[in-house]
């Protein structure tokens, strides 16, 4: 059992009594609001092995995930050695001084995670091989199949079209159902991917482009999507992803195997993993038509 968990006699009801202090591990997305003076924040949603806090400041991000290991680690996320208490969405609660404080919960700080791991130097051939598996026909399948707007984005990315770019990812963001829409998760997708596999190939234009997209998608992202979604687009401005997206790319750069990664990654919510994946094959065949490798299909 986790350390300050106690289970009742109404355990049966998944009623879970949380002990006033517990520890945790977080992000190092979240360190300047967790560093920050305490702030008021909301609770914006509850589910059994997390909580979403929007804080109310103008840096970002500006929703944390306070999850138990059950929990997808998003990389806004702080993950308790405990479990969570029973809240409303609306509830009000604390975010700052190293802490979270959350109705009986006060959690503190102890140790930091990277969102944002570099990969090293990667061979142009290693993603050769990887875009041919990211290219074969899976399920769960994507939110937006067949869409126009993300075969437009597919097509500018690989000629490096940052015009054509920037069309298709302003009619992409906020589009679909959910917390985090199908559109961003496709973007998301492909920031981390041009960010980080441009950077371990040398691949300077995919960089660069990776650095104006970001700034395209996130420029008014709080005003056209959710606010989580608009988190995790901010994250992935900086290269910052969940372990699983992570994994990828490291199965991508020959360090581990890549497709139980993949379909790891694939099963992350109902299409959100699909689509981080449909960015992701996206921002593969990018860096290789950048880099004048053969196996990039512009």
């Amino acid at each position: 059992m986790p350390v300050g968990v106690h289970v009742s006699t109404s355990a049966r009801r998944n009623r879970v009594r949380v002990s006033a202090h517990v520890s945790g591990a977080a992000s190092t997305a979240v360190r300047p609001l967790l560093e920050a003076p305490r702030r008021p924040a909301r609770v914006l949603a509850a589910f059994p092995a997390g909580v979403y806090l929007e804080v109310r400041t103008e840096l970002e991000p500006t929703v944390i995930a306070v999850i138990t290991g059950e929990a997808v680690r998003l990389p806004n996320s702080v993950l308790l050695a405990g479990g969570l208490p029973r809240v409303e969405m609306g509830e009000e609660a604390w975010v700052g001084d190293r802490g979270v404080d959350l109705g009986p919960l006060s959690l503190r700080v102890r140790r930091w995670w990277d969102p944002a791991p570099p990969l090293g130097q990667v061979d142009l051939a290693s993603l050769e091989t990887a875009a041919a598996v990211l290219a074969r026909p899976a399920e769960p399948a994507p939110g937006l199949p067949g869409n126009g707007v993300v075969a437009a984005l597919a097509a500018a990315c690989g000629r490096g079209w940052l015009l054509g770019m920037a069309t298709a990812a302003e009619q992409l963001v906020g589009l679909g159902p959910g917390l985090t829409p199908s559109g961003d998760d496709v973007l998301a997708g492909l920031l981390v991917t041009l960010r980080h596999l441009g950077t371990a190939t040398g691949t300077e234009r995919a960089v660069w482009l990776a650095g104006w997209l970001a700034a395209t998608v996130t420029f008014d992202a709080r005003t056209r999507t959710t606010p989580l979604s608009a988190t995790l687009l901010h994250c992935a401005a900086r290269g910052e992803a969940s372990p699983e997206v992570t994994a990828v790319l490291r199965g991508i750069a020959g360090a581990q195997q890549l497709e139980p990664a993949l379909r790891r990654l694939r099963r992350v919510g109902h299409t959100s993993g699909a689509d981080l994946a449909q960015g992701m094959a996206i921002g593969v065949d990018a860096v290789l038509s950048l880099a004048g490798h053969p196996g990039g299909r512009p």
